[in-house]
């Protein structure tokens, strides 16, 4: 099994790490991961913010906020009928 990430390989992680500490340095890789790690708090935070003022936005002008959650019920009921009519019948994958 392969894992990438952003489309990223193991191979091309280790080479990006070995041009950073070449680089930076061993000595700044600490500081440079706490810097990129409280950027990524910062952006996580104003995301959540953002969707917390939609919310209130949408709650305040009287808007139904709970959409997906009623989808996914609704999926969810067509699975369970599914699964019912078909019973011990179940497709191979």
């Amino acid at each position: 099994m392969n894992t990438t990430f952003l489309f990223i390989g193991g191979p091309e992680i280790f080479i990006i790490l070995l041009i950073v500490v070449m680089f930076f340095g061993a000595d700044k890789l600490p500081e440079i991961a706490r810097g990129l790690g409280k950027g990524m708090r910062q952006i996580k935070d104003a995301t959540n913010d953002i969707k917390r003022e939609i919310n209130e936005s949408a709650q305040e002008h009287g808007l139904d906020t709970n959409i997906v959650q009623d989808i996914n019920k609704e999926v969810n009921d067509v699975k369970d009928n599914i699964d019912d009519l078909t019973g011990p019948i179940k497709r191979n994958r």
